[in-house]
């Protein structure tokens, strides 16, 4: 716990000086030129929350069994709670979608939503003022039996309602529950190998090509150098106008023989971020929040670079 008190107190903010110096002991050991710092590569990623694979009736199951408890701390005297019964019909929606019958599947995962529903307004009626973690509890219930199928922003988890689907066309992984990360590498190989330069949470699941000149300033901001060639994947094309003689994406034809070579070094990048989610910590957050997202993410590359060391 000591831990998780200190990286609240230092925030994202602080962390970035620890990634900064990780750079620093890199150049002063000569493990990093400080022109490799001018050819950068970036790409994005998906950082992943620990939550379980978001379905519906678990959903309304964690929403019935929490909103439950949370109105009995606060003193309400529940008609029923709706627990035990709520199990039982959870139990049999997996079981049906098992053995492929929709139907019942389907008139199981109504009861569910109805003893949700029900519980909802038996607290509206009991409780004369909601305390603040009452009422928190009340709202992602009602979220959650309010939302359709087709939503776009839908509470995925219980305790991490910060976490978006993010879907990339994946034959073994179609969706990816947690936040984008935005990486920055070198594109020549330095002597202690591809150091992280920079590793951000983006929230909101934006489109890559719109993260490209926040990633970029901030990079500039972190290290004090502008970079002269910026290599990305066909994913950042229609990035920012005022990047284009800077930046150049894969499959870009015409090129002066030096930037053609370096080009090809733009996937160099990958088995970084395999690195960074197998060896590192990117691959499963455990951090709490949004800012948990953020920490999470400069601390993966931090640990990177100095195992590199």
């Amino acid at each position: 716990s000591s831990m998780t008190h200190w990286r609240k107190r230092v925030g994202d903010e602080a962390l970035k000086v620890l990634l900064q110096e990780s750079l620093f002991v890199a150049l002063k050991a000569k493990a990093l030129k400080p022109q490799d710092l001018t050819k950068i590569t970036v790409d994005t990623t998906v950082q992943e929350k620990a939550i379980t694979f978001p379905t519906d009736a678990k959903l309304h199951y964690k929403a019935i069994e929490r909103l439950g408890e949370v109105a009995k701390d606060n003193g309400i005297d529940l008609r029923q709670s709706y627990v035990r019964v709520a199990k039982q019909t959870l139990i049999m929606v997996g079981r049906y979608r098992h053995a492929k019958q929709m139907k019942r599947a389907k008139k199981s995962m109504r009861k569910l939503h109805t003893y949700l529903g029900r519980l909802i307004r038996d607290v509206e009626r009991k409780a004369s003022e909601m305390g603040e973690e009452l009422l928190e509890a009340f709202l992602k219930a009602k979220r959650i039996y309010n939302q359709k199928t087709k939503d776009t922003h839908k509470l995925l988890s219980w305790h991490a309602p910060e976490v978006e689907c993010i879907s990339k066309g994946k034959p073994h992984k179609p969706y990816e529950f947690g936040c984008k990360i935005s990486v920055i590498s070198t594109v020549n190989p330095s002597k202690g190998g591809h150091f992280v330069l920079q590793s951000a949470a983006l929230h909101g699941n934006p489109y890559d090509g719109h993260t490209l000149k926040e990633a970029i300033d901030q990079y500039v901001e972190d290290t004090g150098i502008k970079p002269k060639r910026i290599y990305v994947d066909k994913g950042y094309r229609g990035h920012d106008p005022s990047l284009k003689l800077n930046v150049f994406k894969s499959g870009q034809k015409r090129l002066a023989p030096q930037i053609k070579k370096e080009l090809k070094r733009r996937s160099a990048i990958e088995p970084l971020i395999g690195h960074l989610k197998n060896d590192g910590h990117l691959g499963r957050n455990y951090l709490k929040g949004r800012l948990g997202d953020r920490i999470n993410a400069i601390l993966s590359g931090i640990g990177h670079n100095f195992r590199l060391l």
